[in-house]
């Protein structure tokens, strides 16, 4: 999961090089009138992208977790604004597991849990392995089939 995610964060590091060669390119231009001296554009960028692609994966994957109950799912998840969240297995709607072309690669999913209401309608908890996230699938449709009983 933190690879896939430093894949993420490379695309986004790629995208702000952009901006930081056209500094780059504007220092370079008027060397003789700034003092500013040439490679500090990129110099910042290439820690800033550093920091993107191992650091933050790392603390997104320490801050999510997930814990499942005889009667519902609590996810926690967040780095700035935490979110903890409790889904009792009673509101639960339908379930998906759902798989992009980069989770199927590394042999990931994500489970979905759409429930009743409109407030966080659907609670998603990703990077589960396949086997892991149909588990958890058919757990949860067991318990909802109990308690329609």
């Amino acid at each position: 999961y933190k690879t896939l995610k430093r894949i993420g964060m490379v695309i986004i590091a790629l995208i702000l090089a952009l901006p930081f060669l056209g500094i780059e390119g504007a220092i370079f231009a008027n060397q003789d009138e700034t003092a500013i001296p040439n490679g500090i554009a990129l110099a910042i960028w290439a820690v800033i992208a550093l920091l993107l692609i191992f650091r933050l994966p790392n603390r997104r994957y320490n801050a999510m977790g997930f814990a499942i109950s005889e009667d519902r799912l609590r996810v926690a998840r967040g780095i700035w604004f935490r979110s903890d969240t409790v889904v009792p297995f009673g509101r639960v709607q339908h379930l998906d597991v759902q798989r992009g072309p980069l989770e199927r690669m590394f042999g990931l999913s994500t489970l979905v849990l759409h429930t009743a209401g409109n407030h966080n309608a659907s609670v998603s908890l990703p990077g589960l392995e396949e086997d892991q996230a149909i588990a958890m699938r058919e757990e949860i449709r067991d318990h909802i089939k109990r308690q329609t009983l």
